[in-house]
């Protein structure tokens, strides 16, 4: 503790690095729940804990304010659990390090936290204080948001009283989300049979040192994916030589670009020099491909001992073909929103269990039966590939409303605080804010935050100016809330 104690807004960055403390990873988020519970408990807060683990902590409004229409502040208790491969770490257990890192907060190997730790930490400060005018504020916290929004899609009608709802998980200091896309997952299961080789050239390719992040914040920066990568190796070599796979492991949550992959496979003894020479022609290929967006990519290929077993013929066409095929990326721009993505598609995961590949990936877009015709393309092209094919559940998106009241305080409160006019704009990656539109039609609602670069992998970081800036905002926007 006390690594972050010479920043401010100090009262902010101590409950961010309380909550540091707390391990929070996606579905594990009871520890974080009793932590909310016994600060609630400790302060003399109003507190309830729903079916599903939001938590929903209450402040009255402070004397002369108890007209003024009561907010609810939201944010998201979960973190991505994502590291470095030399790092050692267990994020059901280890407190997440934070480091001051010149103008900004970062973790040391691991994602930080940031997202959404940070509007956890305002929300608490707030809370406490006893200096700032406000009308009636509920604290809502909910579960399981980046791997399922399970805390917004099990919400009940009713948890919460207020009509306007400002969602603290932005990462844009200047920007104004009142809109984002909606989300689908699309998962394929390649069927293989085991059969063994007992010669050849095994080797291990491996790539890593790509930049990964968000997959809807980052996903038109022309970043490299991992698994595409991996599996352009192991597709161009199969064409020319007999190759045999052996494993496939890439990537690792839904919501993140793939950062690191690797495969292991064999190739007959006199095609060792070959496939070498395909290696590092590819390497340099791919390295001029993305020498703009990704300078730290490293490619490697090493000799291994010869597998226990390796996919049979078929299963493997199957499974390289089908991911060569998977489109990821933009798919879409708007067309009414300069510069916002509409509809993307992201290769999350390939994964290996018993006599299956595992392969995971998510669609995002702003108009609804555009997110379906891209998941029923990805759908197609698994089918057809031979794999066992279904869709998650889904999630709606958040439909901009250019005339919100809280909207107008918003930015007004920007413009005047900082003398510099806000960017209003939707976001392509995931809010809960369509999940509280459903069940609570009405709800006014807008996102905003401090900066945050790098979010769902070890390069996450905060600005440290910002965070000053968004608590100061807050504050104020807060104090223009009118009467009900």
């Amino acid at each position: 503790m006390d690594k972050l104690s010479g920043l401010q807004p100090q009262e902010v960055w101590k409950h961010f690095e309380a909550i540091c403390q707390v391990p929070r990873p996606s579905k594990k988020e009871e520890k974080i729940i009793e932590f909310l519970l016994k600060f609630a408990e400790d302060n003399n807060l109003e507190a309830h804990k729903d079916h599903i683990g939001n938590v929903l902590i209450k402040k009255p409004a402070t004397p002369g304010r108890e007209n003024v229409k009561s907010v609810v502040l939201q944010s998201h208790i979960d973190m991505v659990c994502e590291k470095n491969s030399d790092k050692k770490f267990d994020f059901d257990n280890d407190p997440i390090t934070p480091v001051v890192d010149g103008d900004w907060v970062k973790a040391d190997g691991t994602t930080l936290g940031a997202d959404d730790g940070i509007g956890m930490a305002a929300q608490m400060a707030l809370l406490v204080a006893d200096n700032i005018e406000h009308g009636p504020i509920e604290c809502l916290f909910t579960v399981d948001e980046e791997t399922g929004l399970t805390g917004a899609f099990e919400l009940n009608e009713g948890f919460f009283e207020s009509k306007i709802l400002l969602n603290l998980d932005s990462e844009d200091d200047g920007e104004l989300f009142i809109g984002c896309a909606g989300g689908v997952d699309t998962l394929a299961k390649f069927p293989y049979k085991k059969e063994t080789v007992d010669k050849g050239f095994a080797f291990k390719v491996t790539v890593s040192g790509l930049k990964g992040g968000h997959s809807g914040d980052d996903i038109h920066k022309g970043l490299g994916n991992a698994n595409k990568i991996v599996n352009r190796f192991l597709w161009e070599a199969s064409q020319k030589y007999d190759l045999r796979l052996a494993s496939f492991d890439g990537g690792n949550l839904r919501n993140a670009i793939a950062r690191e992959a690797s495969a292991i496979a064999v190739v007959p003894g006199n095609n060792k020099e070959q496939v070498r020479v395909a290696y590092n022609m590819l390497f340099h290929d791919v390295q001029m491909e993305l020498k703009a967006t990704e300078p730290e990519l490293r490619m490697k290929l090493e000799s291994v001992d010869l597998p226990e077993f390796v996919m049979d013929e078929e299963g493997q066409s199957k499974l390289l073909n089908g991911l060569y095929a998977c489109p990821h990326g933009v798919i879409e721009m708007s067309r009414d929103i300069e510069g916002l993505v509409e509809t993307s598609t992201n290769l999350a995961s390939v994964k290996m269990k018993d006599d299956h590949v595992f392969v995971t990936t998510s669609q995002r877009s702003s108009v609804e039966s555009a997110k379906e015709d891209i998941a029923n393309m990805l759908k197609s092209v698994f089918t057809l590939a031979g794999a066992e094919v279904k869709h998650s559940d889904g999630y709606p998106g958040w439909a901009p409303n250019t005339d919100s009241e809280i909207l107008k305080i918003t930015r007004d409160s920007y413009q005047e605080l900082f003398d510099t006019k806000p960017v209003v704009r939707a976001i392509h990656a995931g809010l809960e804010c369509g999940l509280f539109l459903e069940k609570y039609p009405g709800m006014d609602m807008i996102s905003f935050g401090p900066t945050i670069r790098g979010a769902h992998s070890p390069d996450e970081r905060i600005e440290i100016e910002t965070v000053q800036k968004f608590w100061k905002h807050l504050i104020d926007v807060l104090d223009r809330i009118p009467e009900a």
